[in-house]
């Protein structure tokens, strides 16, 4: 199989970063953006834009298409997930490849549960700085998707991927350990994320020692514990290599779930602290800083 072309359900940053790329590599009849009527309406009214300029996409109503997608690419909010799913369902395929840009480690299960677990590539969002406000994305470094397979997806399915991305020249990677990959990416947003949409303010204030910067390494120690009782092999290695990362970041910066709360739109502290409190219970660790965000956040 050879992908010719590429489907993006969601316009947030990460959204409207790859349909942009895929956009200006292949053009518009190759890269369909799936919405409903209303918010396409939108769109087009009020003009997405990309670093500034207005952005051309070919906006179609997922429920008015019937062609099957080849390569399906998730960059909804978990929230909208579930919708998101419903609204393309008609469009998976025998051979549809799904891939979930999305935050955490649930949406995988979720699509596979839904739609197969040979048809779901794993992925994950990283090393990106990017923005939106209102209708405009702003994007300084694409960062890259890391990609592998686990729990019955297909290698097959991987490598169509990566010669997709190889021939568009998007960036990639393939981690040795996937799923640990996936925990290590968990580590950090439950830490930093989690603290900056808490308790306010920008990178500059886990930058420093004090209590927000204890708060988040706090935090990240109880995601260790869990994820090791889950079998993954997190250290704090893993957290000090995170604490290096996030200290080289813009202190003016902000995580995503800091710009969301800020916006009082909802966030992601389900997929964060609820995945660490929940997977807590099940293992009898407790997860006093996570319960708190999940009380405090949501």
């Amino acid at each position: 199989m050879k992908i010719e072309r590429i489907d993006i359900v969601g316009l947030g940053a990460l959204g409207v970063m790859y349909a942009e790329f895929f956009t200006e590599k292949l053009g518009k009849e190759r890269v369909r953006v799936l919405a409903d009527k209303d918010r396409i309406m939108r769109y087009r009214k009020d003009n997405v834009t990309f670093n500034g300029k207005v952005c051309d996409f070919n906006y179609r109503d997922a429920a008015e298409e019937t062609e099957p997608a080849q390569l399906l690419l998730y960059t909804v909010k978990y929230g909208a997930l579930e919708q998101a799913m419903e609204e393309t369902a008609h469009l998976v395929g025998a051979d549809t490849i799904l891939l979930s840009a999305l935050n955490g480690i649930r949406s995988e299960e979720d699509l596979g549960r839904k739609f197969g677990k040979e048809k779901v590539v794993h992925c994950i969002a990283q090393k990106m700085a990017a923005m939106k406000e209102g209708n405009a994305a702003f994007c300084t470094n694409p960062g890259e998707l890391a990609l592998g397979v686990l729990d019955g997806g297909k290698e097959e399915n991987l490598n169509v991927v990566k010669s997709f991305f190889d021939e568009t020249g998007f960036t990639y990677s393939c981690p040795a350990d996937m799923r640990h990959a996936m925990w290590a990416k968990l580590l950090c947003n439950v830490g930093v994320n989690q603290t900056l949409a808490l308790c306010g303010g920008t990178y500059s204030d886990v930058q420093k020692e004090g209590e927000a910067r204890e708060m988040m390494k706090s935090a990240m120690r109880e995601t260790i514990l869990v994820a090791n009782a889950e079998g993954v092999d997190l250290t704090e290695q893993d957290l000090t290599d995170w604490l290096s990362i996030i200290d080289g970041l813009n202190p003016d910066g902000e995580p995503s779930m800091r710009q969301d709360s800020k916006a009082g739109r909802k966030t992601e502290v389900v997929l964060f602290a609820g995945t660490i409190c929940e997977l807590g219970k099940k293992h009898c660790i407790a997860t006093p800083v996570n319960d708190i965000f999940m009380e405090k956040i949501k």
